[in-house]
């Protein structure tokens, strides 16, 4: 059984964590002042929302009517539930906006359940997402209101900054900022105590999200995944995707392919984070930034060569298939490299 509870940051802000945050377990926020709410996120399936927003309302009257639904991406675990809270202004980013247009609640839900006709894709999908979760409720409630940049909402007496920060995570990552409280609410610029997923980028983008939030006034941070965090976490991101875009160029420069270099790096590296998986999409990601959009594996082919890491297996080659993992040709590419983040 997976632990969700609601936390009570002070001053009117509270924060709803599911377990550890892998995956689809992701965290809600909600602020509330002067009788009216604004709600950080929804969750993947309609059923986790409800109770969400029933602890929220347990919590203070402001929840009673949600005034204001911010989304802080498109991802369908932080927006499947939008339809629970229709009636609230619904805000993000244009870019966000336009992504969840792109892949709306029912064509998950499609994926779901014709994951056997899809592959590689299908089966990944179906073992971290589909056979845990009950997507019967889900539906496409996109936002009323877009921005681009930054914009400033007031809610009662309290001022609440959006800030936009993708393409990284996904096209239009934003975070929620209450400056009198010294909140921040990341959405999935910070997965915490697990391995980030960067499906967009450029890496840079995500690292420049990191300074940006490690510069402000901040106490407490809400990631879209894992426990409640501090700015301590966020650094610890930063240094991870700074490791990940130093090891990945020095294995593009020493000639080893893409699901080469994200195997070679992800074996490496010593952290005992969750979803170590994801380093395969993350070196994928920044090769396509490297060659210039010249290396852009399918998701099909990242969503393989994750399966194959997850079942522990040592290079991205199938057996008999011409590896050279491992000879003098292959250990000499690697001389000189580093390991992953110590």
């Amino acid at each position: 059984m997976v632990k969700r509870e609601l936390h009570e940051i002070g001053d009117g802000l509270y924060a709803w964590i599911q377990g550890d945050g892998s995956w689809g377990w992701s965290n809600g926020g909600l602020v509330a002042d002067g009788g009216q709410s604004l709600m950080v996120d929804t969750l993947f399936t309609g059923a986790l929302t409800r109770d969400m927003l029933d602890a929220y309302r347990l919590a203070t009257p402001a929840a009673r009517q949600i005034s204001i639904l911010v989304n802080t991406h498109a991802n369908g675990d932080h927006t499947f539930g939008n339809h629970l809270v229709a009636d609230a202004r619904i805000i993000a980013s244009k870019a966000c906006a336009e992504e969840m247009e792109e892949r709306p609640a029912s064509v998950f839900r499609a994926m779901i359940d014709g994951w056997r006709d899809l592959g590689e894709t299908g089966r990944f999908i179906h073992e971290t997402m589909g056979a845990v979760f009950d997507f019967s409720d889900i539906a496409h409630c996109p936002p009323t209101e877009t921005f681009s940049g930054h914009t400033t909402l007031m809610l009662g007496g309290r001022r609440i900054e959006l800030t936009e920060f993708g393409p990284a995570h996904t096209r239009g990552d934003i975070v929620v900022h209450v400056p009198d409280a010294r909140v921040v609410y990341t959405g999935d610029l910070l997965f915490s105590g697990s391995h980030p997923l960067m499906w967009s980028g450029p890496i840079g983008n995500w690292i420049a999200a990191c300074d940006a939030i490690l510069s402000w006034d901040i106490e407490t941070v809400v990631p879209g995944h894992g426990p409640i965090s501090t700015k301590r976490e966020v650094a610890e991101m930063r240094d991870y995707l700074v490791a990940v875009r130093h090891g990945a160029a020095a294995r593009h420069a020493a000639g080893l392919a893409w699901d080469e270099a994200a195997f070679d790096l992800g074996w490496s590296m010593s952290d005992d984070w969750l979803d170590r998986d994801r380093i395969i999409a993350n070196v994928a990601s920044v090769y396509r930034e490297l060659t210039s959009g010249a290396v852009d594996p399918s998701r099909e082919e990242i969503f393989r060569q994750m399966l194959r890491f997850r079942a522990g297996a040592p290079c991205p080659h199938e057996p008999g298939a011409g590896c050279t993992c491992g000879t003098p040709l292959h250990n000499e590419k690697r001389i000189g490299l580093a390991g992953g983040r110590r």
